[in-house]
C-alpha cells in the first residue's frame, strides 16, 4: 500500500508490471483532491522515456527494485493519452477508472492535483483546499499545491560515508610431508686376515713339536666388518601460526547527490537577489 508518506520514495523509481516486467520509471504522483490520497502515477516509457502514461497506484506496491502495479505492461502501453499538466479534470479521471476497470473511483467531483518529487507530504494532503476554503489573508500561494509562507525551502542530499566490515578471503596453514635424501658419513670397521711366519725357538719348540709329526690340519678364523645402520626418530623443530594485521589505506567514494536550486522569476525591474 503506498501512501502520502511514501511517496516522494515512489517518483524516480522503475515500475514494473504484473507480471514482474519493466514499464519505465515514475515522473508523477496525482492526489485524490477529496482524500489527499496517492491515486495516480505518470510513468515515462519509450525509447528515451518521452511518453508518459497514467498509472492507478491502488493496490500497488513499494519494493526494493521499484513500484509493482497489479496491471499489465500492454495496458499502460494503450492507456488513454492525457496530457500531465499538473491537474486531472474529474472527466479525465473518470475515464481512467473505465479503462483500466476500477469502477467510478471515489466519486470525486473535484478532479486530481498531482505532486512533484521534492514536495513535502505535509502539503501534499491538503490539495482539496480548491473547493471553498477562503485563502484571504495568506502570506504565498504554491501554484504547484498547497497555500504556504512567504519562504521557500531548499534542501539538498549529503552524503553519509562509512564502512563496513565484509570477508574478501581466506588464508589457511596445511602441513603436508615431503621426502628428501639426506647423505652422511659414518666409519666402519672390518678385520682382514693377515699371515704371519715366525721361526722354531727355544720358547715355541714345545707347541711346535706337539702333535704328529707329519699331517693335516685346518684352521679357520672368523672375520668380522661394521655395516651403517640407520634409525630415524620425528622431532619437533619449529611452531608455525597465522596472525593478522590491520592495514589503513584510504578509499574514495564517488557519489551523485541531489540538491535544489531555486531561481528567480519576475519583470525587470522588479526584482533583486539581496542574497544572504
Amino acid at each position: 500500500m503506498i501512501g502520502t508518506d511514501t511517496i516522494s520514495r515512489v517518483i524516480g523509481q522503475d515500475v514494473y508490471d504484473e507480471s514482474g516486467e519493466k514499464i519505465g520509471s515514475a515522473a508523477e504522483v496525482y492526489l485524490d483532491d477529496e482524500t489527499g490520497q496517492p491515486e495516480w502515477v505518470t510513468v515515462r516509457t519509450g525509447l528515451f522515456g518521452t511518453k508518459e502514461s497514467f498509472v492507478p497506484l491502488r493496490n500497488a506496491d513499494l519494493t526494493d527494485d521499484g513500484v509493482r502495479i497489479p496491471v499489465s505492461k500492454e495496458r499502460v502501453k494503450d492507456a488513454p493519452k492525457i496530457d500531465t499538466d499538473g491537474h486531472l479534470s474529474p472527466q479525465e479521471e473518470q475515464e481512467l477508472y473505465r479503462y483500466y476497470g476500477m469502477g467510478t473511483g471515489m466519486e470525486s467531483t473535484t478532479g486530481m492535483e498531482s505532486t512533484t518529487g521534492m514536495e513535502s507530504t505535509t502539503g501534499m494532503a491538503t490539495t482539496g483546499m480548491t473547493s471553498g476554503t477562503d485563502t484571504r489573508g495568506t502570506v504565498g500561494h504554491d501554484t504547484s499545491g498547497p497555500t504556504t509562507d512567504n519562504a521557500m525551502t531548499r534542501s539538498e542530499e549529503r552524503l553519509d560515508v562509512g564502512t563496513r566490515s565484509e570477508e574478501v578471503g581466506r588464508a589457511r596453514l596445511r602441513k603436508y610431508v615431503v621426502t628428501e635424501n639426506v647423505t652422511e658419513t659414518v666409519p666402519v670397521s672390518r678385520e682382514e686376515v693377515r699371515l704371519e711366519r715366525e721361526p722354531i725357538t727355544d720358547a715355541n719348540i714345545g707347541n711346535a713339536m706337539d702333535g704328529p709329526a707329519i699331517s693335516e690340519e685346518e684352521h679357520e678364523v672368523v672375520l668380522h666388518a661394521e655395516t651403517p645402520v640407520v634409525a630415524k626418530e620425528a622431532v619437533p623443530v619449529e611452531r608455525v601460526r597465522l596472525d593478522k594485521e590491520t592495514v589503513t589505506e584510504q578509499a574514495t567514494v564517488t557519489e551523485g547527490v541531489r540538491k535544489e536550486q531555486i531561481e528567480m522569476e519576475g519583470d525587470a525591474g522588479t526584482t533583486r537577489d539581496r542574497g544572504i
